[in-house]
């Protein structure tokens, strides 16, 4: 498969596979960006662009909406381990609200601006995924390099930025970039963490590990069909600091269907990729002429 090059729009989450099923489709819309589909099967509620196989942004359980289905979801939330209490988050991608809901219940006193282009999935996660923004938790639909750029100017800072941004396909291209990344550092407080949700085999796996390393140095990449990339401005954090990080938040994470048991042991640091592996740019953006595989 061909990735077809996309409009420089900050789109939605991450996505997982999802085999053809007699689920139930409960809403349908074409939105100005993407077909929208929310189906379910059973208690399994899930959000999905577009009817092709693959693609599912969300799922929530009705029964049970505190578990985290997907492990990107599980991974993301170990950038907690690399910071427990960050006051500033800042969310690229909304999706069915899954992050923006769980991080709530982990930090509730964080300020959480969630960027999300399409005020149809602003719409679809209120209703279906009981997702409701608050005082801490805003929802700013607008494009988020845009965005980034805005809080840069302004001299604003995060905590904790994390970047989810997918369409049915990828990640949008300009969301990929040295320049980009650049940007995100420059909104970073002191010892600022990154989190990532990236594909873990795909073309660009290489190309994105140069580019990332290029702007944040050593990372961590933790693995099962996706790779959530994992970083911290100024040094990353020893095995020790991470226990006891682990420690603070594991009462938390357990409800949702995560913990030190499961992620410790993914915290690995990233290294091998050839040395001239070329970094992605504005100028040098190949993704369309890459595969990615169905994840």
């Amino acid at each position: 498969m061909r990735w077809k090059r996309l409009l420089p729009l900050a789109l939605l989450a991450g996505t997982t596979p999802l085999l053809a099923s007699a689920a139930n489709i409960i809403h349908e819309e074409r939105s100005l960006y993407r077909n929208i589909i929310v189906t379910q099967e059973g208690q399994e509620r899930c959000l999905k662009f577009g009817r092709r196989d693959g693609a599912r942004q969300t799922c929530r359980l009705q029964n049970d909406p505190d578990q985290l289905i997907f492990p990107y979801t599980k991974m993301m939330m170990a950038a907690l381990y690399l910071n427990p209490s960050p006051h500033r988050v800042l969310i690229i991608g909304l999706g069915g609200g899954t992050l923006p809901g769980a991080l709530r219940k982990v930090v509730p006193t964080a300020q959480i601006d969630v960027v999300e282009i399409d005020p149809a999935v602003t719409r679809v996660a209120d209703k279906y995924f009981g997702f409701v923004p608050g005082p801490r938790t805003v929802v700013h639909e607008q494009d988020g390099r845009v965005f980034v750029k805005k809080k840069q100017r302004d001299k604003a800072t995060y905590d904790l930025v994390m970047l989810d941004a997918f369409t049915d396909q990828y990640i949008p291209e300009h969301l990929l970039t040295q320049e980009f990344l650049q940007e995100v550092r420059g909104i970073l407080a002191p010892n600022g963490v990154v989190a990532a949700n990236t594909f873990s085999n795909s073309g660009l796996y290489d190309h994105e590990s140069a580019t990332y390393a290029s702007v944040f140095g050593p990372f961590f990449g933790l693995k099962t069909t996706s790779r959530v990339i994992l970083t911290r401005l100024g040094s990353l954090p020893t095995h020790e600091e991470l226990q006891t990080n682990a420690n603070t938040i594991e009462g938390l994470l357990l409800p949702m269907g995560t913990g030190q048991r499961w992620l410790l042991p993914k915290f690995t640091i990233e290294s091998g990729w050839p040395k001239n592996t070329r970094v992605l740019t504005d100028q040098y953006s190949p993704a369309n002429l890459l595969n990615l595989p169905n994840h």
